[in-house]
Order: C-alpha cells, then sequence, then structure tokens
C-alpha cells in the first residue's frame, strides 16, 4: 500500500477558522482508503503533537501531503512553529542529516543533506485572491505563479529535505466568492486531481 501523510495546516485564528482546508483534509480521508490501496496517516496542527511522532511519520510516508491557506503571502505561524520544531527534531533522525557541505569546499553542494530522497510531497494552498490576480498582466501577481513566488522556499525547504515535488493544487478566491457551486466545482477538480497524480508511475 502506498503510505500518505497529511498535514492540515488550516490554522484557527481570528475569522479564519481553517474550517474549507479541513474540508480538504476530508476529500483526502474519502480517497485515501485502504480499498484504493492506500495507508494514511494524518496531522492536524491545531491538535497537540509530539515531536518525535511527527518525525516518523515523515520517515514513515511515501507521500507527503500539505494543506495551507496562505496568509500575508506566507503559510500561518503555528503552521510555521510546525516545520520548524519538526523539521529541527528530525535533524540526524530522519528528515535531514546536514546542509550537505563539506568543510574542505564549503561552497558547493549546499542543500544536499537530505534525508527523506525516494519520497515525494504535494502542496495545496487556499487564497482569497482569484487565480487572475497571478496569470493577468498588469494584475497583483506581475504574472509569477503560486509556486515561483510566493511558495518558492516552502518548495526549497522540501528539496533540502530530499523529497521531490508531485504537481500540486492551488484554491483561489475563497472568501469573496466562496459559492456552494464553487466548492462542489473544486472538489471535483481536486479528486480528479488525485486520481490523475496518484495512478502516475512516478510514485508506483
Amino acid at each position: 500500500m502506498e503510505k500518505i501523510f497529511v498535514i492540515n495546516g488550516g490554522q484557527h485564528f481570528a475569522h479564519s477558522g481553517g474550517k474549507f482546508n479541513q474540508t480538504i483534509s476530508n476529500w483526502d480521508k474519502d480517497f485515501f482508503t485502504e480499498t484504493n490501496g492506500f495507508e494514511l496517516k494524518y496531522t492536524d496542527i491545531n491538535q497537540t503533537y509530539d515531536l518525535l511522532e511527527e518525525v516518523e511519520k515523515f520517515v514513515w510516508a511515501d507521500v507527503i501531503i500539505y494543506h495551507t491557506p496562505v496568509w500575508w503571502f506566507g503559510i500561518p505561524y503555528k503552521f510555521k512553529q510546525y516545520i520548524d520544531t519538526v523539521f529541527t527534531a528530525g535533524h540526524r533522525k530522519g528528515i535531514y542529516y546536514s546542509d550537505g557541505r563539506k568543510i574542505e569546499n564549503p561552497d558547493v553542494n549546499y542543500g544536499t543533506g537530505g534525508s527523506l530522497h525516494g519520497k515525494h510531497y504535494m502542496l495545496t494552498t487556499t487564497w482569497n485572491a482569484p487565480e487572475t490576480a497571478f496569470t493577468l498582466p498588469n494584475e497583483f501577481f506581475n504574472q509569477t505563479s503560486v509556486d515561483d513566488g510566493v511558495m518558492f522556499g516552502f518548495h526549497r525547504m522540501n528539496a533540502f529535505t530530499g523529497m521531490e515535488k508531485l504537481p500540486g493544487f492551488h484554491f483561489h478566491d475563497l472568501e469573496k466568492n466562496a459559492t456552494a457551486e464553487r466548492i462542489t466545482n473544486y472538489e471535483n477538480a481536486y479528486k480528479a486531481h488525485l486520481t490523475a497524480t496518484f495512478n502516475s508511475v512516478i510514485i508506483k
């Protein structure tokens, strides 16, 4: 069975209750079943967690799936705390061994000391911003994609551990335009994305 570790980074804060990221996580639970050939572990960053148990989940999994809202062009502070503390606990315990450089030649090979080689990750993000803010000329993000812009550092973080990226999924316009029809369309599109991604030879 394919081993999947889902992390719900949808922090409960102010008017952001993390409800949509919980909804996405529930879609995962519908998809990643034993019947479909998967074993699933799950963490909600709003709940108490043990650092070494979380490290063990990264080491155990074939694929890590991150769900996060984007707040002020970054991830929520409790999700950042989760990453900082769990990855630090994973130093020489399975997440990374070093930064990859050697004392005799410290100018090269930075970022090659990860311990999660052979594993993959997938990122989803949720936004108030519409997709057109990233794609249209003269709009806010200057035609720079989510992955190449705001989330570039997040992707390099995962590369530092040795993991390889699977195609992600970004959910847009979820405050001013979060209609029931929009949510249903997103559910169908996301589940189709999972089907296409996890039928891929990449992770088989």
